[in-house]
């Protein structure tokens, strides 16, 4: 097996890890403090991945950069407005990715500034270049996992904020073929029906957070 691949692959471990943790927490939070106590009372607003955990989901997030862990329980009852509360509840998990690919653009600018400062060579270079990995796969598997929940169709994220748009019957109409819609959504990533615009749109949210990051003097180098 190739080095560098190796090495990406162990880091992709607690990159997904923790970044699945993220996703699911965030949603439980939004819904804890709308009212719904249901995550919390099942232990679930945790960043432990073995609260979260969902082998299926890891595997594809491991080696195809998309993927999900075991949702989050929610009852949209407590809500004072149902349909407001599920559309926060679900943009959660996505905006919680976007932030940590933000942490991630700015630990591996970071990294590259130090190691230029100090002019890392051999093993402390070698060094640098994992810590720098390790942010950049961060960010960007945080920017496709965000991306991949935002697309509007049951059962990812973006179905549910589409609640907020759509009259309540046809919303429970589409929902009623979520698992059908999902069986189709796999296979068509099994084919890499998706590949190419998700990579689009990954590198280019990536390059934008980087020019943002960028603009911030101590990184002009």
């Amino acid at each position: 097996m190739d080095k560098q691949y190796l090495i990406q692959l162990l880091l992709m471990i607690p990159v997904v890890m923790l970044s699945l943790s993220v996703h699911e927490s965030a949603h439980g939070y939004v819904s804890y403090k709308m009212g719904d106590p249901t995550a919390r009372n099942l232990g679930r607003i945790t960043l432990n991945p073995l609260k979260h955990f969902d082998l299926i989901g890891f595997i594809c997030m491991l080696f195809f950069r998309v993927g999900w862990a075991k949702p989050v329980p929610v009852n949209a009852r407590y809500y004072k407005n149902p349909r407001k509360g599920m559309a926060l509840t679900a943009a959660a998990g996505p905006l919680s990715n976007l932030l940590l690919a933000v942490i991630g653009v700015l630990c591996s600018e970071i990294t590259n500034l130090v190691a230029l400062k100090l002019q890392l060579t051999g093993a402390a270079y070698d060094a640098g270049y994992i810590v720098w990995l390790f942010f950049h796969l961060l960010a960007w598997c945080n920017i496709s996992l965000a991306i991949f929940n935002l697309m509007p169709i049951p059962p990812f994220d973006g179905s549910r904020i589409l609640y907020v748009f759509l009259p309540p019957k046809y919303y429970f109409g589409i929902m009623k073929y979520e698992q059908i819609i999902m069986i189709v959504v796999l296979a068509l990533f099994v084919f890499d029906f998706f590949d190419a615009p998700l990579a689009f749109l990954t590198d280019a949210v990536y390059n934008g957070i980087t020019w943002l990051v960028k603009l911030i003097p101590i990184f002009r180098y």
